[in-house]
């Protein structure tokens, strides 16, 4: 089972900018295809770092200000925050090998 948190406008400061771990989001959509073969991925290594790395999904559709924000304008959209800062992110389908990469020196 995957272990990850809906962010939402309501709860990001808390979940994402005052995490004490780094933090993988993934922008998404449900009708986005490769939202779902990224977010496979993004699922399986919720759980395989699940003691050191805190992963938070925003559907864009819902949370159209927060993707506003983030100037998502493409999705899927991963973004790495650590320390409250945007350190690393990406856009598109990309391998789990190469996600992996956004947030490895982090941990």
């Amino acid at each position: 089972m995957s272990k990850f948190v809906v962010v939402t406008e309501a709860n990001f400061d808390t979940e994402v900018l005052q995490s004490p771990v780094p933090v993988l989001l993934q922008f998404w959509a449900s009708w986005c295809g490769p939202c779902k073969i990224v977010g496979g991925l993004v699922d399986q290594l919720s759980e395989e770092y699940s003691d050191s790395l805190k992963v938070g999904k925003i559907n864009v559709d819902e949370e159209i200000d927060l993707a506003g924000r983030h100037a998502v304008s493409t999705i899927p959209t991963l973004v790495v925050y650590h320390g409250g800062k945007i350190v690393n992110q990406s856009v598109g389908a990309i391998p789990k090998q190469n996600i992996y990469s956004l947030f490895k020196d982090l941990l």
